[in-house]
Order: C-alpha cells, then sequence, then structure tokens
C-alpha cells in the first residue's frame, strides 16, 4: 500500500514539475451581431425627368448605358460623376434629408423613387447631379396642382444618396421588386 501511495505522490510530482497549458473554457455568449455595412454617400443636386425628346436627346428610349428606359428604376448621373457612379451603381436617398423649398418638393416624390440605378448621363454642362427617371403618368398633388413627379420634384439642392450596391449591367432588374431581390433587402429604400 505503501508503495502504490509513493507512485501517485511521486506521479504528481513529475505532473507539476511538467510545464502545462491552459486551455480556457469556451465562453457561451450570446452571438454578437454583424456590423451595418457602411456605404459610400454623396451630397448632389437632383432633379425629375421623363423619357420624352424635350428632355432627352434624339433617343428617349434608351440610355447612355445602350438598354431601353425604366422609370421604375432608371436613374441618369452628371458626368462629373462617371468615376464614383458608374453604371450599375445602385443608390438610394438617405431618408430625411430631404426639405421642401419653393424650388423643391422632393419629399412629395420620395415615395415613387426607392433604389435607383445608374444607367443614364445628363448633358456635359451639368456638375454633380443626380436625375430620376419618371414615368409621364407618374403624378403628384402641390398645392392643388395635379403634376408631373418630375416636374413637381423641381431641382433639389444639397440631397444626400447612398450607394447600396452595384449589379451587372447584362442583368439589369425590370422592377422595384426584382431590384430589391438583386439587393437582398427586406424593404425599399423609400417604399413605391
Amino acid at each position: 500500500m505503501t508503495s502504490m501511495f509513493s507512485t501517485a505522490l511521486m506521479g504528481l510530482f513529475l505532473l507539476s514539475t511538467v510545464g502545462t497549458t491552459i486551455i480556457p473554457a469556451p465562453t457561451w455568449t450570446k452571438e454578437t451581431p454583424p456590423e451595418a455595412p457602411t456605404y459610400e454617400t454623396y451630397t448632389v443636386g437632383m432633379t425629375g425627368y421623363n423619357a420624352v425628346p424635350e428632355q432627352t436627346d434624339e433617343s428617349p428610349g434608351i440610355t447612355a448605358s445602350g438598354f431601353p428606359v425604366n422609370p421604375e428604376i432608371d436613374a441618369a448621373r452628371s458626368r462629373d460623376l462617371a468615376d464614383e457612379l458608374p453604371f450599375g451603381t445602385v443608390i438610394e436617398l438617405v431618408p430625411n434629408t430631404a426639405t421642401s423649398t419653393r424650388s423643391c418638393e422632393l419629399p412629395a416624390v420620395e415615395g415613387s423613387i426607392g433604389y435607383r440605378v445608374i444607367t443614364d448621363t445628363m448633358h456635359p454642362r451639368i456638375r454633380n447631379h443626380v436625375d430620376i427617371l419618371f414615368d409621364t403618368d407618374t403624378m403628384i398633388h402641390i398645392g392643388g396642382r395635379k403634376l408631373n413627379a418630375a416636374r413637381a420634384m423641381g431641382w433639389c439642392n444639397d440631397v444626400n444618396i447612398r450607394i447600396v450596391g452595384r449589379i451587372d449591367m447584362a442583368h439589369l432588374p425590370a422592377s422595384q421588386k426584382e431590384l430589391q431581390i438583386l439587393l437582398g433587402r427586406s424593404t425599399f429604400a423609400l417604399s413605391k
């Protein structure tokens, strides 16, 4: 019995002199939520337009990117923003940044904007600007008058837009719903 006790004591002594590594027990915590992505934001001038000869070039039915116009998703950008907002860039308005002024009724039309894909280019003289394509039938009531949304919007300064993605121009969505699915979003930027 003494020899068994001596062997156990000697084993304990040897074990205590050998370097040991302590492995910490796993800590069980709630999963840390992923950080919200950060998006590039730009402050631009903004107007609305319709795909009609008076407001476009000689081919109002085709965008500068070569695709047929789609008032549900299309937007144009000034040429100086070509590097920042190339064709296929998806933008949204930063909520609650626009206020009504004498020349800007963006709050009256923002519910018709949603996400927009940059598919078109503006006249070379325009700088730091985004133009939203509206359907010619989209009407807004302002001050007792019924106006086309592009005209009702007017000229807005200091509008904040955010880049929320980029899409392959060969696979342009046909609607806000399809664009939302491509972006993996469950809600619209500003619902239509």
